[in-house]
């Protein structure tokens, strides 16, 4: 596979971490779009050395951190607009569930956030993500924890009793 077919094959995922991380469905699209040039004006300095995906994610995120500090720090409260369903008491609830975790996911500091999407969202492994991340694999296992411990404290959930053995 050339290398431009590897990076047509990744703008799905792109996207979708894009949209989860930004939370404005434009705001996503203009970095996908962004990174998508950067790579493409930038081909001749791929080495082949990893995954051309993990090239495009770096990409990605170091756009993301560069419009963080640049840009004046924006509170988007706004949640991706979900498909519409049946209504029912029981998918109305299931609606309003995922509502209050995709907004809690928005309030999450920057780091965890996005430890927590490459690894929940995207599916990569510990390694990939903290790879990716340019931190070690423990910091990464830190910050999930923290996020899915925050998570579960602003949805109202509690963690997992564990089950005491018997003797």
């Amino acid at each position: 596979m050339s290398l431009l077919d590897e990076i047509e094959a990744a703008i799905p995922s792109l996207r979708r971490y894009a949209h989860a991380l930004m939370r404005d469905r434009d705001a996503a699209d203009d970095l996908v779009q962004d990174s998508l040039e950067r790579a493409l004006s930038r081909r001749h300095l791929w080495r082949g050395d990893g995954p051309v995906r993990a090239w495009m994610f770096r990409i990605l995120l170091n756009l993301h951190r560069d419009g963080l500090r640049q840009a004046p720090r924006r509170h988007l409260v706004a949640v991706e607009s979900l498909p519409k369903e049946p209504a029912g008491p029981e998918r109305q609830e299931a609606h309003m569930d995922l509502r209050e975790v995709q907004a809690a996911i928005g309030r999450l500091p920057d780091d965890q956030r996005r430890a927590l999407l490459l690894v929940a969202l995207e599916g990569m492994s510990l390694a990939e993500a903290a790879t990716l991340l340019d931190i070690p694999e423990g910091t990464l296992v830190s910050r999930l924890g923290r996020a899915r411990a925050a998570l579960r404290e602003m949805t109202g959930r509690t963690a997992p009793q564990k089950k005491e053995g018997r003797a």
